[in-house]
Order: C-alpha cells, then structure tokens, then sequence
C-alpha cells in the first residue's frame, strides 16, 4: 500500500490518495477547533488517540453488522479506508441535553431527553452547518429517500451499540456526530468516533470526557483524551 498525493486536508485529518483507487490512507492531526473553526489550538497526541479508538470502534460496530469505512491500520496515526463519497451531512444522535441544543431549546444541560433525538445538519462550512430535515435533504438533493432510511436505521442502531460499549467503561454517551458516505453504491459509516466527535461523561462524576474540555477551556485536555483511550482499550 504506497501513499500517494494528499487528496484533502481538514481540520482534524489529512486524506491521502493510494495505489488502489477504492481505497485511501487518512492521517490524524493534533489540530484541534471548535465553533466553527472560530476557535483553535492542539491538543497533544490527540491524532494517534482518535485514530486507535475510531479503529477500535468501528471493528466493533462492524460485528454488531454496521458496515464501515475502515480496512486497516498502519501506524498510531494512519489507516487504510474505503474511498466513500461522503453525502454532505452531519447526523447528530442526542441522548441527553447538552450543547447547542440546551442553547436552542433552554434545556439545562445533563436532562435526559424523553426520546432520542436525530438531527442532521447540512454539511458545509460557509453556512456554518445549519439544521435540516428530512424534507430539505430531499429537496436539495443530498440524499435519496432510500439512503436517507439506511442513514437513519444505522444512526439509531449506532447509538444503542455505543451506548452500550461506553457505558461498559464508565462512560456516559450524552450525544455525538457521524458521518456516512457511498462505497460501491451502499450506504457506510465513515469519519471517526473519537472525543472530538462524542460528548461523554463519567458515570460516577458527570465529569466531562470529552472535546468539551478544549471548548470550554476546562483544563486536562491531553490528559482526558489519554484517560478516554485506556478506558476504550479494554
């Protein structure tokens, strides 16, 4: 497997072309942001952390019969992915109130939600990934109604694998974001699950285990990530 010329940069990963067109090699960053890339700073192994525990992850997602991008790891950093067409959409799972959507609604953060909640938000950083339906993805052809469905079922089931496996290791799972995208035609998870992508809390302690600690500048940032990780490892 020969990396070959960087295809993309982001904001937490770069995407390297391969010597086989279906497949490429994502490397993780320490960058960190927050708000819309409004905010910005590193956070110190932050890339080999969301790596190893998105790998990890999606291994297990994969046997719970979710399909994803993920094909094999090379180093702390890099890994070998399928060569998704990601469909321009952020889906957003909520088990309890927290973040935008204690803001938006005026719900005190940690209230459990009576049911959960799916979003998407339209992936695209010049409109500042705003709120959509279902309706409007139709409309604005980001999905079929088809993948749309499929989207929707992983999402869910998802979140009951997750809520599952970090609540095995001390873990709430307040809320978090994928991404999926299109592989030979099928409907995949892809991106990452990682601190950056999932808010969790200590279940003794409600502390926050999360990025939330480099948003809100709450301190131990590196030290969480690292705390998050050994606790995933098990």
């Amino acid at each position: 497997m020969k990396k070959q010329e960087m295809l993309y940069e982001g904001k937490a990963k770069k995407v390297f072309k391969t010597d086989d067109p279906k497949l490429l090699i994502v490397d993780y960053k320490d960058d960190a942001t927050a708000f819309n890339g409004l905010k910005k700073g590193q956070i110190a192994d932050k890339g080999i952390v969301n790596n190893q525990m998105s790998n990890i992850i999606f291994m297990m997602l994969e046997e719970k019969g979710v399909p994803t991008h993920f094909v094999e790891q090379l180093s702390e950093r890099e890994t070998v992915v399928k060569a998704v067409k990601i469909l321009p959409l952020e889906v957003i799972i909520r088990n309890v109130a927290a973040g935008s959507f204690s803001k938006r609604y005026g719900v005190p953060e940690g209230q459990a939600l009576a049911k959960t909640v799916l979003e998407f938000s339209y992936k695209n950083d010049d409109l500042g990934d705003p709120l959509i339906n279902n309706d409007h993805i139709l409309a604005l052809e980001l999905a079929t109604e088809e993948q749309l469905e499929e989207v929707s079922a992983y999402a869910y089931k998802v979140n009951e694998c997750l809520k599952e496996f970090f609540l095995n290791r001390g873990l709430k799972l307040i809320d978090f974001k994928i991404e999926f995208g299109l592989f030979e035609g099928k409907v995949i998870l892809a991106d990452e699950i990682s601190p950056d992508t999932c808010r969790l809390w200590d279940i003794k302690t409600n502390e926050k285990m999360d990025k939330d600690r480099f948003r809100r500048d709450l301190g131990k940032v590196e030290e969480t990530y690292q705390q998050v990780f050994e606790r995933v490892k098990k």
